[in-house]
């Protein structure tokens, strides 16, 4: 009788263990396909900044190549591979895609499945779809194509792919395959002797460059499990069964099989930059099977891996959908760029490859974005990634012979302003993380502080724009138009960026004994207070001889800002945060001046520049006004579906954002190694850090209701600052907050228990 109870009970744990729900299946990639709807995106969002513009990514974190449905025939900038409101689905495409962007795709490629007449215009044979047919998870997407009845699915490793098309009906079935150059460039071939498809797709920069070859390709090779009984290339509605095509309009090639009803087709699929040979090296050390189900369920155990690091506790649904998408999203990028033998393209160069040993190499960091939130959370998460990101900086700046600012397409940019690659790098350090060459990294942040590049190199996007006026005035002036600049003019925005980066270098030029050099790049870290207009209280533009620009509105969009507003920006001075409150009048005065921001609906979220605002509360005698602020954002600004992310997502910075302040505290300045508390969104969370430790969050309370701290313990002691650091978390910390429905003013208010300024 016994045996059979212990049996009933081991029954009855199988069947709970099934019905538990695993990581991945509490992420929604098609949340931010559609137009933002929340409240801040709705008000200050315009043009693609009212698109998350991510895409419902199928593949592995950090992986070489996506998957994802395509509605959108081009890579063109600014336009995403796929939108919810589009109607119809032209193919299923390899992308490289940055996530959240605005950027472009590049080294894309195409494979549609249709049925009946063979048809090679894109406004033929693209297909209507219902979402509801629709399927998208992180490892699997799936999708029924109204036209020809045929099912789509997708799934994907790290530089590899599959894919499998069952037919809905007895017809005529090919395949197109098509290289997406908008520069009528490419190449494909058919290889009947290996049963297998391979080409190419020339990548091109844009911003500095545009245009310009970009020295390197997207290469693939893809391999069918049945046979080909017809096979071709065309260009446009043109089709021949000639076997190879290149360097025409709208090139691909097309294969016909027999497939009855009910049948499916399954293939494989290898990517590189570096060669078709490569890609074909890729695919067979990762998938060395037919067997589709296995390979989504490898992809499934690596996303539920990377996911399972954080895990929360909550009644709500909702919020495990938000913050598990929100995680998903933050790990798209950077890409991993180099073959299983370590091979990858050198940067910025012409079809020349390096070698990579024993770590792998990463571009397309959207560095003005992600050195907030996004590369602080894989710092803490996977710090061996982290090291991998620094590493292949400081190989892109040797390849180079400077620093990039925006490294994307494997090539220098220029993009968006500041020097933010000297952020992350002193971040790195900072956290006194093994196996990076902090001399090189040194040497390249103090050119790029210190010098300019002769003029082609500059106008090729290396070095920082209008560093010589910076460092003549202490501030660009306004008669600088940083003429050879993908974002031109934006003075005061640049001024404090840089400040803020002159801080960084200067605190690895300290920490290195290079006290001349620290000396003066701390004495540049203050020049945030020369484009500070004290008449006004704000931010303004500032001439050589001075005097300022008089016809201000704070809350207008105007040149001398980035994306944004003068009170929306005069906030950006993240390592010195009681110098800006001493410019303003004290600590009462920083505080009225954030409430002025909410108060007005000024605040913009979708807008990287914002993202530190609320937690600047715990600089002040309101701590608890954070907790306020930062509950509202979470609950306006993200949301459990399409639309449920402001503005462009811009590589998981904004998610990465969320997955932050629903945890309980945020890396104001990530050089400090200092996080704000607040207010965590979970009754418990356990965070699996890089060296096997956990911290651990519980709350006493309601957070849905009870949104303010009464206290905090660290490790069961009682806990009064505004601030927890690296250290603390990397030790394993056990952190219980009590909440309650009122404000406690006390909590975290006094000077003692604030935190300091990287200044100070």
């Amino acid at each position: 009788m016994r045996s059979k109870f212990i049996v009933f009970l081991l029954c009855l744990s199988n069947i709970v263990y099934a019905q538990q729900k695993e990581f991945i299946d509490y992420v929604n990639p098609l949340t931010g396909t559609a137009s933002s709807s929340t409240v801040s995106a709705t008000k200050h969002g315009t043009g693609t900044e009212s698109f998350a513009n991510v895409i419902p990514a199928v593949g592995v974190p950090f992986g070489m190549t996506q998957w994802t449905p395509q509605t959108e025939t081009s890579e063109k900038k600014c336009l995403a591979p796929y939108y919810y409101k589009n109607e119809k689905i032209s193919g299923f495409r390899g992308t490289h895609w940055i996530s959240g962007s605005c950027t472009q795709d590049y080294g894309s490629f195409t494979i549609m499945p249709i049925s009946g007449k063979l048809q090679t215009k894109s406004t033929e044979y693209a297909s209507g779809y219902s979402h509801e047919n629709e399927v998208a998870a992180p490892n699997y997407y799936k999708v029924l194509l109204d036209h020809s009845q045929i099912t789509a699915e997708l799934t994907g490793l790290a530089r590899s792919g599959m894919m499998r098309f069952t037919a809905g009906k007895d017809d005529d079935f090919h395949l197109l395959i098509t290289p997406n150059s908008d520069e009528e460039k490419g190449f494909i071939k058919i290889d009947e002797s290996k049963n297998e498809v391979v080409g190419y797709n020339p990548a091109y920069r844009i911003y500095q460059g545009n245009g310009k070859p970009a020295g390197f390709s997207g290469y693939f090779v893809i391999q069918f499990g049945k046979k080909h009984t017809n096979a071709g290339v065309y260009t446009g509605s043109q089709h021949s069964n000639e076997l190879t095509i290149s360097n025409k309009k709208d090139l691909g090639a097309f294969l016909k099989f027999d497939l009855k009803k009910g049948e499916s087709l399954t293939i494989k699929i290898g990517t590189s930059f570096t060669s078709i040979d490569n890609a074909r090296k890729n695919l067979a050390s990762e998938i060395r099977t037919w067997d589709f189900d296995d390979v989504k369920q490898q992809a499934a155990s690596v996303w539920n891996r990377a996911l399972g690091k954080i895990n929360v506790e909550t009644d709500s649904t909702s919020h495990k959908n938000i913050f598990y998408t929100a995680l998903y999203h933050s790990m798209q990028q950077p890409r991993l760029f180099n073959d299983v033998d370590g091979t990858y393209p050198k940067f910025a160069h012409d079809y020349e490859n390096a070698i990579n040993k024993g770590e792998n190499y990463y571009d397309d960091f959207s560095m003005w974005d992600i050195y907030r939130a996004q590369l602080p959370l894989v710092e803490l998460l996977q710090p061996r990634t982290a090291v991998d990101f620094a590493n292949s900086i400081i190989k892109k700046g040797e390849q180079g012979n400077w620093l990039p600012i925006f490294p994307s397409w494997n090539n220098y940019t220029g993009a968006m302003i500041g020097d933010h690659a000297s952020v992350f790098l002193t971040s790195v350090y900072a956290k006194n993380l093994y196996g990076v060459d902090y001399r090189k990294a040194y040497d390249l942040m103090r050119k790029n502080a210190f010098q300019t590049p002769d003029n082609q190199d500059y106008k090729d996007g290396k070095g920082r724009r209008a560093l010589r006026d910076y460092i003549k005035y202490g501030y660009i002036p306004m008669e600088n138009t940083v003429a050879d600049a993908y974002h031109k003019n934006e003075q005061v925005s640049r001024t404090l960026e840089y400040a803020y980066d002159d801080y960084a270098v200067a605190t690895m030029a300290k920490r290195m004994n290079k006290f001349t050099d620290a000396a003066l790049l701390a004495k540049r870290a203050k020049n945030y207070v020369n484009v500070y207009d004290t008449t006004l209280n704000f931010v303004n533009g500032r001439y050589r001889d001075s005097t300022w620009v008089a016809d201000f509105n704070p809350d207008k969009k105007i040149s001398f800002i980035t994306e944004g507003t003068s009170r929306q920006y005069g906030f950006y001075v993240p390592h010195d945060v009681q110098g800006l409150a001493n410019l303003m009048g004290g600590t009462d005065s920083l505080e009225t001046a954030l409430d002025s921001l909410f108060a007005k609906d000024e605040h913009w979220h979708g807008n990287e520049p914002g993202h530190q605002i609320p937690f600047m509360y715990n600089y002040t005698k309101a701590p608890y006004k954070t907790q306020l602020a930062v509950n509202r954002i979470r609950r306006e600004e993200y949301a459990d579906g399409i639309g449920g992310l402001s503005g462009n997502d811009d590589a998981g910075q904004v998610s990465a954002w969320y997955v932050f302040a629903a945890l309980g505290f945020y890396p104001l300045d990530p050089v400090s190694n200092q996080y704000i508390l607040t207010t965590p969104l979970f009754k418990e969370a356990s965070v699996l850090i890089g060296n096997r430790k956990r911290i651990d969050i519980t709350v006493i309370g309601n957070p849905e209701t009870d949104i303010y701290i009464q206290s905090v313990k660290l490790n069961g002691a009682e806990y009064p600052k505004g601030y927890i650091t690296y250290e603390q978390l990397m030790k394993g910390a056990e952190i219980e907050f009590t909440l309650s429905a009122e404000p406690n003013p006390n909590w975290a208010s006094s000077p003692e228990n604030q935190p300091a300024s990287g200044l100070d």
